[in-house]
């Protein structure tokens, strides 16, 4: 299990990696930084943290590729930070494992926010979290665009209090259609091999599973991302339903699930998703 209270910085610009490392221990976290791609590795095998800040270019390799690299053993949530503003280099970050996409300049309260978005989720071993053991039964096109500014989430006013992270208890697996969905250790298998899922893959397919027939919005998968159980208000960007858009494709490849006949995952068009039964 990760260390909910240690933060990696993976930036080679040393004025922005201090002020990262302000932030984060603001929020709370011990952090760690390194300078270079393979550094950050390294400091991501030694510490298991829970939060990665990942710049995407680095002296020695890119973002995209050390992305890859953490994803061989950790499930960490990793927010990607760039100077480039172009879609396709936010497809390819999330793509390559990244859980969020924040292009720079980026003011440091947008960047607690969407910390504190993630560590809100359900995890492991939480009991207001829906958890279960789920079976459950090629992607299609689309897009993500650049990352718009977030509402700050669980942080007071002055935005310097820790972020609190939810436990979630696990429940009994359930099954749909070969697909076996298990909160208490946040695996999943298709046909009895496991699937390697992102952290933010899992919570997406937990929610799909948890809502049955019902059909999902991209704006309520939002919310659920953020940890909040019902609609309160927060504004969603167009940006962040496209980042829904392209976790669900990457989603999708991963369970080999077809969307123009889909055994798991059915679109509604205009609308969002919601469990094929």
């Amino acid at each position: 299990m990760d260390n909910p209270r240690v933060a990696v910085i993976v930036e080679d610009d040393q004025d922005i990696r201090e002020l990262i490392n302000v932030i984060l221990c603001q929020a709370g976290f011990d952090v760690y930084t390194a300078s270079n791609g393979a550094e950050g590795v390294e400091a991501v095998r030694k510490h298991r943290p829970a939060i990665v800040t990942l710049d995407l270019g680095l002296p020695d390799m890119d973002g995209f590729e050390v992305a890859r690299r953490v994803r061989l053993f950790s499930d960490t949530y990793i927010i990607m930070l760039t100077g480039r503003a172009d879609e396709m280099d936010t497809l390819m970050g999330l793509e390559s494992g990244a859980d969020d996409y924040l292009t720079k300049p980026f003011r440091p309260r947008e960047l607690r926010a969407r910390i504190s978005a993630m560590m809100r989720r359900p995890r492991l071993g939480a009991p207001d979290a829906p958890g279960a053991l789920v079976t459950v039964g090629a992607p299609e096109p689309e897009v993500a665009a650049e990352a718009e500014p977030a509402p700050v989430l669980a942080d007071s006013a002055s935005g310097t209090g820790p972020v609190e992270i939810a436990v979630v208890e696990g429940a009994a697996p359930r099954t749909i259609n070969g697909l076996v969905l298990n909160d208490g250790d946040r695996t999943a298998e298709v046909d009895g091999t496991e699937l390697e899922l992102t952290r933010t893959e899992f919570d997406l397919l937990h929610a799909l599973v948890d809502g049955g027939k019902q059909v999902r919005s991209k704006s309520d998968l939002v919310r659920w991302l953020r940890g909040e159980e019902y609609d309160v208000g927060t504004y969603i960007s167009e940006a962040d339903e496209r980042t829904i858009e392209v976790h669900m494709t990457n989603l999708r490849r991963t369970m080999g699930d077809n969307p123009r006949d889909p055994r798991w995952i059915k679109t509604v068009r205009g609308v969002g998703y919601r469990l094929v039964h």
